[in-house]
């Protein structure tokens, strides 16, 4: 019995970014017994969120190529996708990479950059624009009919 009145979603930053992608992209086979009735509940997140993720691209000999332990379908969740373009760590490639996919699978996907922020801006209150981005994110969050007006 699938019930989803409930609307549950996953966050992740950097490496928690990819965890957002392998979540969404590896939700048909349970890896664990199913004990009660919550257990029968979809594996598959309604949403995500991958803010400044990272492990997203393999280097080819050719060129950077989306990691292929991220297999993208149609039905991978809705996904919000934030980076800074100076990112050192994580660098934009990342999110963008996963972002061509989505729009190639006909994945809902906003996308985000901003020129500032580095890596780990997280929830950090500064003067920088991107420190704005949980407005971004909750307006998204509406648009796909997660939350409320």
């Amino acid at each position: 019995m699938e019930h989803r009145s409930r609307k549950i979603g996953v966050i992740g930053f950097s490496a928690g970014g990819h965890l957002v992608a392998d979540i969404s992209t590896h939700f048909e086979k349970r890896v664990y017994t199913v004990t009660d009735e919550v257990d029968k509940i979809s594996c598959r997140p309604d949403f995500g969120m991958a803010i400044y993720p990272g492990h997203m691209m393999e280097n080819t000999s050719r060129d950077y190529e989306l990691n292929p332990n991220i297999p993208i379908t149609s039905n991978t969740p809705p996904t919000f996708l934030l980076q800074a373009g100076n990112d050192p760590v994580d660098t934009i490639q990342n999110s963008l990479l996963y972002y061509i996919a989505l729009k190639k699978a006909n994945v809902p996907a906003e996308y985000h950059v901003y020129a500032e922020g580095g890596h780990a801006f997280g929830l950090k209150k500064t003067n920088l624009p991107i420190a704005d981005w949980p407005k971004l994110a909750e307006r998204w969050l509406h648009t796909i009919k997660m939350i409320a007006d």
